[in-house]
């Protein structure tokens, strides 16, 4: 149960409620339409990995369900000189098998986030590459130092749980990656977090069981430190990709609370006597092309060209799609247009962004000025199971791409095929999905538009490696500036310039909803992370 009063008062209302209430509400039992595909919390940064972990483990900041930031680990932080930020540390903070949580613990994170060959994808990596040095002045203070002024480093480490430097052995910790940071032990693999040996977090609940493919099971932390005591005793996460399947485990019993109802059944839901709860998220719907490659594998052209190469043929693709009508059919609604590629009014976005326009007729003579009067072959990759209607709204596109003479087919697979095929860049245009969960535009322009470079920790996911010098120029740019104003008119322009060039074409902004019964009140994120402490129990 979360409540806004000290910790002796909350305790009092669980015990009152596991007399009252009965054995079976201390369960939460959890219907996940995509599961996590790891307990490791460098492993892969997706929602429903990242949903999992922070049941488990925390960050030093974290965001709020309005993606605003707050102090988790860290009570207070500032920027100390334009490239070092100072973190007070919680002196309350406990890992659950009752070891205090200290500086060591976040020099150790950051080491093993830099040291981790099972990680798909760069995202934690690129902020860690940022931090240059890391000092201890007392056990419950950090200094970050980065090589140049940061100042979305606080935003950047809401994505970064900390692990327990008791998990490893060493004489003396200090941040130094490239050379092991002192640890004398071997560096943990995804695996062996997996079986659960390593899983020790400071967050409210702890890992019980999991198994890939079936039930994960959580229990409370009720050594938990956190002014918030957890309300279930046990938390149930079975993964059912279906919507149907899920609602009607909801209907029977079988579940209490569901993710990702379809938005045709929420009438029924109602009706049923069951609630639900609808949030407008941060995650944007786009597809990436192959913009690098001269010859792209999944496009045949008559001229033995790439063609999404040409400025033209991305801008006629855009024009072909209807997004209204996607938003309106595929999404029922529960969703909106992307003209760009975060919400309006979120920092850097841009304010009173011009709606994209759905004009076939245009598209087809963008194709012909490009020199494919007849079109090309295209084949879109996408998942079949992870995000909202996804073969749905691929089988859409492609259907409007080829009214205007881009014969477009469609393969779609699971997302444990998919995403590593995706990262070893075998698909010609891909479907993704990315939430700007730092609430602010630099970061979907740094994974996903900047030209890719490890050492400046950008680019990462630019899968379709487009590369442009001048937005790079603006973006590295604005990540440096610590003047807000201009950090957010720079952004603005690195947006603009993106939309304009599509390497990446935005379809819509999704929404998170979540159904459950009578009895639980229930907060939906921004984010669409699916939490049990976000659950509260009202009978």
């Amino acid at each position: 149960m979360i409540l806004n009063m000290p910790l002796s008062k909350s305790a009092f209302l669980l015990l009152a409620c596991a007399l009252s209430c009965g054995a079976s509400a201390q369960t939460l039992k959890i219907a996940l339409a995509s599961e996590p595909t790891a307990i490791d919390p460098y492993y892969h940064q997706t929602t429903p990995n990242e949903a999992l972990v922070y049941h488990i483990f925390e960050p030093l900041v974290r965001m709020s369900p309005d993606m605003e930031l707050e102090p988790a680990l860290a009570e207070s932080w500032e920027a100390v000189g334009e490239t070092t930020w100072e973190f007070k540390l919680n002196p309350k903070a406990r890992f659950s098998n009752g070891e205090p949580f200290t500086a060591n613990d976040v020099i150790y994170s950051f080491c093993r986030i830099q040291n981790n060959e099972t990680a798909i994808g760069g995202g934690l990596t690129n902020v860690a590459r940022r931090i240059v040095d890391i000092q201890a002045p007392d056990a419950h203070t950090v200094r970050l130092e980065t090589a140049k002024p940061y100042p979305v480093l606080p935003n950047e480490l809401a994505r970064a749980p900390m692990i327990w430097s008791g998990i490893a052995t060493f004489d003396e910790l200090h941040y130094d990656p490239a050379n092991g940071c002192g640890v004398t032990s071997a560096w943990p693999t995804v695996t062996e977090f997996n079986t659960g040996n390593l899983v020790v977090g400071t967050g409210p609940y702890k890992l019980k069981t999991y198994v890939k493919g079936s039930n994960i099971v959580l229990s409370r932390n009720d050594g938990y430190w956190g002014d918030t005591a957890p309300a279930w005793e046990e938390v149930r996460l079975t993964s059912v990709p279906s919507a149907g399947p899920r609602l009607t485990g909801l209907l029977s019993g079988d579940f209490d609370l569901i993710e990702n109802p379809a938005a045709r059944d929420l009438k029924r839901i109602e009706q049923s006597g069951f609630e639900y709860a609808v949030k407008p998220s941060v995650r944007v719907m786009f597809f990436q092309l192959d913009i690098g490659r001269d010859q792209s594998p999944f496009v045949k052209s008559s001229k033995g060209d790439n063609p999404l190469q040409d400025v033209r043929v991305r801008q006629a693709m855009s024009m072909a799609i209807d997004r209204k009508t996607i938003v309106d059919r595929i999404m029922d609604g529960v969703a909106s247009p992307a003209n760009q590629y975060l919400p309006e009014g979120m920092f850097g976005s841009i304010e009173g962004a011009p709606t994209l326009e759905f004009n076939p007729e245009r598209a087809k003579e963008l194709l012909a000025e490009a020199g494919y009067p007849d079109g090309f072959e295209l084949t879109l990759a996408s998942t079949n199971d992870r995000y909202i209607n996804d073969a749905q709204l691929t089988q859409a596109v492609a259907q409007y791409l080829t009214r205007i003479g881009i014969k477009t087919s469609v393969d779609t697979m699971t997302r444990s095929v998919y995403f590593p095929r995706r990262a070893k860049q075998e698909f010609s245009a891909s479907l993704g999905g990315w939430g700007s969960e730092t609430g602010e535009a630099s970061n979907f322009i740094q994974y996903w538009v900047t030209t890719r470079n490890p050492e400046l920790g950008v680019g990462s996911s630019n899968y379709g490696s487009y590369s442009n010098p001048e937005l790079d120029k603006v973006y590295l740019e604005a990540i440096r500036t610590m003047d807000d104003t201009h950090r957010s008119e720079l952004l603005q322009q690195s947006v603009k310039l993106a939309v304009e060039d599509m390497a990446n074409i935005p379809l819509h902004f999704e929404s998170g909803v979540w159904a459950f019964r009578k009895g639980i009140r229930y907060e939906g994120r921004a984010d669409q992370r699916t939490m049990a402490t976000a659950a509260t129990p009202t009978e």
